[in-house]
């Protein structure tokens, strides 16, 4: 007979991984992808490192783990500024200008909190399969803004253009001008505002 795992220890053991993860995180946070190992990650959650490879086959798997819980997190907090969650007549009622804003500011502005482990998430060279979750990564965030945009050109607030187009290349260059500061670690109080700016530019907000 198959042995089966008792919900107690199925979650004791999905609190291990959770922890795991966890400890990850902050190893990414402090050291970058290029500085976590199987073994400074068990240091960090106090475990040994045959536990770490236990619950995660390599480097790649407990990275994307940590990309999945981090960017889940961030994208839901970008899709509240931004109102997709919120119902469509009250989304509406915020108006583009205002979404638009939210979402960016929301975006780079987390960002720049915790710049080790964002610029982890949007640029540091990694392998393929931590590659992989990152395009999913953009593809997510880029979903916040194409509901905004869609929005406002439905109700003449924007010009006529693609929506999914306008969002993939508002993302794009948000996180390409956030490298240079992640990089080096410079929370400039210019960066933020001049997205905003940016990104209502790009979308064709009349300018007052």
């Amino acid at each position: 007979m198959a042995y089966r795992r008792t919900p107690a220890v199925q979650a004791r053991l999905d609190a291990q991984a959770g922890a795991i993860v966890r400890a990850a995180m902050t190893v990414l946070s402090r050291d970058g992808f290029a500085g976590l190992s199987m073994a400074a990650v068990a240091a960090e959650a106090g475990v040994a490192t045959g536990t770490v490879y236990k619950n995660f086959s390599g480097k790649s798997e407990l990275v994307t783990a940590v990309f999945r819980e981090v960017v889940t997190r961030e994208v839901e907090a970008v899709a509240v500024a931004g109102g997709v969650t919120a119902d469509a007549s009250a989304a509406a009622e915020r108006g583009v200008v205002e979404r638009v804003t939210a979402a960016v500011e929301t975006f780079a502005g987390r960002a720049l909190k915790n710049p080790k482990l964002a610029y982890v998430l949007l640029a540091e060279p990694v392998d393929t399969a931590v590659d992989t979750e990152r395009l999913r990564f953009r593809r997510a965030f880029a979903e916040t803004f194409e509901s905004a945009i869609a929005d406002g050109v439905a109700n003449g607030q924007l010009p006529p253009q693609d929506p999914r187009t306008s969002a993939t290349a508002l993302v794009g260059a948000i996180g390409e001008v956030l490298v240079g500061p992640l990089a080096e670690q410079v929370d400039s109080e210019s960066v933020v505002p001049e997205l905003v700016a940016f990104a209502l530019r790009a979308l064709g907000v009349p300018q007052k």
